[in-house]
């Protein structure tokens, strides 16, 4: 096809998406094998059913991917968060991953992460701008497993 002729659209096309998350599918199967990512929920509530806290991701490849960590502000400090990802430790290792990763900013809790184990592997600078996105990973012990 002559590259002149092709067109690019940006915005939701949810057909074109499939069509390009089943082409990259197909592509990584033939390298790796068969895989499938599993939703990932947990959430800490009082005894009202308030939402005190939680956490979402996925699980696929091996390892448990936490896209958001959230404890509400009164609960900060007391150890909700530190309950939330030994949870999620546990979870993982009854999915059979071999590791937790995550991301969190510079004016989020790098610290805390760390102080659980959480090891930096990499750093996207000025993202936001003035701050830095911060990629961390921990492995699990195998025998832990459930």
């Amino acid at each position: 096809m002559d590259t002149e002729q092709i067109r690019f659209a940006l915005g939701a096309d949810a057909e074109a998406r499939q069509i390009v998350e089943q082409g990259l599918r197909a592509f990584n199967s033939a390298e790796i094998g068969p895989y499938q990512y599993q939703p990932f929920e947990l959430y800490a509530r009082d005894d009202k059913d308030a939402v005190l806290g939680g956490m979402f991701g996925m699980s696929g490849m091996g390892w448990l991917y936490i896209d958001y960590l959230w404890v509400d502000p009164a609960q900060r400090g007391l150890g909700l968060g530190s309950r939330l990802l030994a949870q999620a430790e546990q979870e993982a290792l009854r999915r059979g991953c071999s590791g937790v990763f995550l991301y969190t900013y510079s004016f989020q809790a790098p610290a805390f992460y760390q102080r659980h184990g959480y090891q930096p592997m990499g750093q996207l600078s000025d993202c936001p701008p003035g701050h830095q996105r911060l990629y961390l990973k921990k492995q699990l012990p195998a025998s832990a497993a459930l």
